[in-house]
């Protein structure tokens, strides 16, 4: 199975069906897909998932917390959160495991500030005590994630998949990819029936150029290796009918013709 690189700027984004109207328009799509070709680049079968998505794809989904983070905030409002010493305890308390976090993507002793993200240092709580500690907050929701990234790096899936599973959000970006972390956790436990489900729950949680095409393509493999050939067909030609300028979608006919020469 490919583990691709994923990387949006939430900003900019765009919702599929986008027509560039100006000459303006244009030459901004043709250089915002010119960066997704880069970034989405297919990784040999042989690779070790866990470790291509730690080394490939950490770096932006760090952005795209960063982010989350802001727009708790912003939920929050300034009032609400100085009003509330405990929201603010938390958020104090994650930026240093955060800062952990990040510097373990870089890969500099990356296993121990894993470690130090999920503990924590310089008496500040890491993710899982803020977890614990802020148990229904915002910032307890982030840890989670955080938590079971963590973790999946580390190559402890069973926590893994207990924390990202903790993990909620509805948006676009978020909500896929800690699905889709669910099944990478399971398909390395070789338990390939519930990383499809996880896959298929990913590309359910929302449609978009990006993460949609990645989870159909995951699970579409997964279910060749669970001899679910009609399923992996479908998810194959969805790819192909629905997201044509992905990454996968080079991919889907040489696999569309394995697949239909085995059924």
């Amino acid at each position: 199975m490919r583990t691709h690189n994923y990387r949006q700027d939430m900003a900019t984004y765009k919702k599929r069906g986008y027509k560039p109207k100006t000459k303006k328009e244009k030459e901004e799509v043709v250089e915002e897909n010119s960066t997704t070709a880069e970034v989405f680049n297919t990784l040999d079968e042989g690779a070790s998932r866990t470790e291509e998505w730690v080394v490939k794809n950490q770096k932006y989904i760090i952005g795209i917390i960063g982010i989350a983070a802001i727009a708790v905030l912003g939920y929050l409002g300034y009032n609400k959160f100085v009003a509330e010493p405990g929201q603010k305890d938390a958020m104090n308390e994650m930026y240093t495991a955060k800062k952990y976090f990040d510097d373990a993507v870089s890969g500099i002793s990356s296993d121990s500030l894993y470690r130090m993200a999920l503990e924590g240092g310089e008496g500040k709580y890491g993710m899982v005590d803020i977890a614990k500690e802020y148990s229904g907050s915002p910032a307890a929701n982030l840890a989670n994630y955080y938590a079971g990234m963590s973790y999946l790096n580390l190559k402890d899936y069973q926590n893994a998949i207990a924390y990202l599973d903790e993990f909620s959000s509805d948006d676009k970006m978020l909500g896929p990819i800690a699905k889709g972390g669910i099944g990478d956790a399971f398909v390395q436990l070789e338990q390939l029936d519930k990383g499809l489900e996880y896959y298929e729950k990913a590309f359910k949680a929302n449609v978009n150029d990006f993460t949609t095409p990645m989870y159909l393509m995951k699970a579409a493999r997964v279910a060749i290796d669970l001899g679910q050939n009609d399923k992996a067909l479908g998810y194959l030609k969805r790819i192909k009918s629905e997201f044509t300028t992905s990454t996968e979608f080079a991919q889907v006919d040489v696999l569309i013709g394995q697949v239909e020469a085995s059924l």
